[in-house]
């Protein structure tokens, strides 16, 4: 089945050098995807714009957030097909992303992607957040993150608790969310302020021209 956007204009004007890697993933996506069940029998034909321009939406938020930073570190919690982690380190050469996944085919899934897609700054941590976050108050030679993305893991009441301890003073947590954002961001804001959260947003972020925008949520952390 063809997707809706093969061979768009929109995909080399939003994606440029990730294009080829991410032609790669588009292909696995569409072979693999729906019998390894990563996406749903619906999304075969718009993996595109809803699976990877979708995750491309928050490219601009994280290079905001590393800026002028040394160590342009990324984690992405629940990276499960690769959303929006794989979308994100194609499109981000210089960043280090880590994919955090507990879920040990996912795990083998997105150590497929990264090996054909050719990523030289991917690593795979197989745990849960939780094992990360007390992993890392153990060990002196884990740093925290410059930020933390996800989609679609959890709301952000619990989410507060698996993303804001890994991020580095002044790091930012940037979650892809549905409508309900700003209201996730109300019901958690005791959450939020316990993990030294502060100005928790809500932003429209461009997918792509002429495309529906999609919501991030961003966190800073004091």
């Amino acid at each position: 089945m063809a997707d809706q956007l093969d061979g768009s204009p929109i995909l080399e004007e939003v994606l440029g050098d990730a294009l080829e890697p991410l032609k790669v993933f588009h292909v696995k996506l569409a072979e693999e995807g729906e019998p390894r069940g990563l996406i749903g029998p619906r999304d075969v034909d718009i993996i595109w714009e809803r699976h990877i321009l979708n995750s491309a939406a928050i490219v601009p938020y994280v290079r905001e957030a590393t800026e002028g930073m040394r160590f342009k570190s990324v984690a992405d919690v629940g990276s499960g097909g690769g959303f929006p982690g794989l979308v994100a380190a194609a499109c981000l050469p210089d960043h280090e992303f880590t994919l955090i996944e507990p879920m040990e085919r996912r795990v083998a899934w997105l150590a497929e992607c990264v090996d054909e897609m050719k990523l030289e700054n991917v690593r795979i941590e197989r745990a849960r957040s939780e094992e990360v976050i007390a992993a890392m108050r153990k060990r002196r030679d884990m740093r925290p993150f410059a930020v933390v993305t996800c989609r679609a893991v959890a709301p952000m009441t619990k989410l507060s608790g698996w993303t804001l301890p890994l991020l580095k003073t002044q790091g930012r947590l940037v979650a892809l969310k549905g409508r309900s954002a700003q209201a996730e961001i109300d019901k958690a804001a005791k959450e939020i302020a316990k993990r030294h959260g502060v100005n928790p947003r809500v932003v429209e972020a461009q997918v792509g021209p002429g495309l529906e925008p999609t919501h991030v949520v961003l966190v800073d952390k004091r």
